[in-house]
Parts: structure tokens; sequence; C-alpha cells
């Protein structure tokens, strides 16, 4: 008797467990500050949770337009799913909040798209897994971020994409954004017109890739 009363004691700990823990992941989605960038509408909007708490307008994107995948130098947008991995306060741009593009998913889709050899695939695998974080001097380009305008044109970024890739909002609204995120906040960057991957195939790279940190 005394041990069927201790394994329904045990049992219900478990349980107990589990639903405190489901609710403190529940509780924690419905917290999670993150990014929603829209290239069709050029917002940025801030989400706590399902709830929208700030939107700014409008922001610029890439004068190359968007790409699920993007070559080095085609001044595109990736679109996809991504989190910020570093802060710059210090940057010509005020402050750059960089992402962490490329993903290897979408390393891997550039080689059996042939834009990236398997000996590259393979090397950007490696560096990605030792460094904890993708390199940045690929076929794919890099130094993908949100930032501000530094003494940039307000007049051109009201009216132009006019980056050579990054997400780009004013001043004040990367001080304002700088507040409320942190390493590891997410951000969603949707195109609807994504440029084809076969479409990127045959176009020239740029030689060497600038950083916009």
């Amino acid at each position: 008797m005394r041990r069927w009363a201790r394994a329904l004691v045990m049992t219900l700990s478990v349980l107990a467990l589990a639903v405190w823990s489901g609710s403190c992941a529940l509780a924690n989605a419905d917290d999670e500050v993150w990014l929603l960038i829209d290239d069709n509408a050029s917002t940025l909007d801030i989400y706590r949770g399902d709830t929208r708490i700030e939107r700014f307008e409008p922001v610029a994107l890439g004068r190359g337009g968007t790409a699920r995948v993007r070559q080095q130098g085609s001044r595109m947008t990736p679109t996809g799913e991504f989190h910020i991995n570093r802060i710059n306060r210090d940057s010509k741009f005020n402050t750059f909040l960089g992402l962490d593009y490329p993903k290897l998913d979408t390393a891997r889709e550039a080689m059996r798209a042939g834009l990236m050899s398997p000996t590259e695939y393979a090397d950007f695998q490696d560096a990605y897994y030792r460094d904890g974080a993708p390199p940045q001097d690929t076929v794919l380009g890099g130094y993908i971020g949100i930032h501000g305008l530094g003494s940039s044109d307000p007049d051109i970024h009201r009216r132009f994409n006019w980056t050579e890739g990054c997400v780009a909002v004013t001043n004040d609204q990367i001080e304002e954004l700088t507040r409320l995120v942190s390493i590891g906040t997410r951000v969603v960057i949707r195109g609807d017109d994504d440029a084809p991957i076969d479409s990127l195939r045959d176009k020239p790279q740029a030689s060497t890739q600038i950083s916009m940190d």
C-alpha cells in the first residue's frame, strides 16, 4: 500500500511539473518580443507575443529587391526567419543589429541550386559549427542586419529602397528598437515577390563584400 501511495505521489508530482513547465513555455511565448519586416508594405512591426506594440514605416530594404537566397553583391535583402546575433552601437549607421544570415538551410538550398559547390558548402558547414555563427565571406554574402541612417539622407530613405541588403530605419527608430531587443531576438523578413533562386544562378558576383557594421 505504501509503495502504491509513493508511486501515486511521484506520478502526480511529475504531472504537476509538466503542467507548470508548459504554462511557463506558453507565458514566455506570450511575452516574446519579435520583429516582422514586410517588404511589400515597407514596414517593421514590433510584436510582444501576438500583439503589435509598435510600427515603423516606411523602412528601406535592399535596392536589389528580396530573395530567399541572395548572392554577394546582389544588393538583395534575404527573406526568412533570423535572430539578432550581434549589436554594434558604434556603427556608421548609428546602431547595427546584426542577423545570423546566411542560415545553414540557406547554404544547403544554394548548393542544391548550383550557386555553391559541395566543397564550399562543406567549408561553410565547418565554419558554422566551429564558430557558432555563419561565415560572412561566402558566395551568399553577409553583414546583413537592421540599422539606422547615420548621416544618410532622410529624404532618400523615405522614397527609395537604398541599402546594400540590410533593413534601414531612422536614427530615432533604431535607438528605440535597440532598447526593446537583445541578442537572440527573432526577426522575420517577409517578401512576397522574392526572386526565384534560378534567376540568381548566372548573375556575376562582386569581388568584395563590404561590412555594413
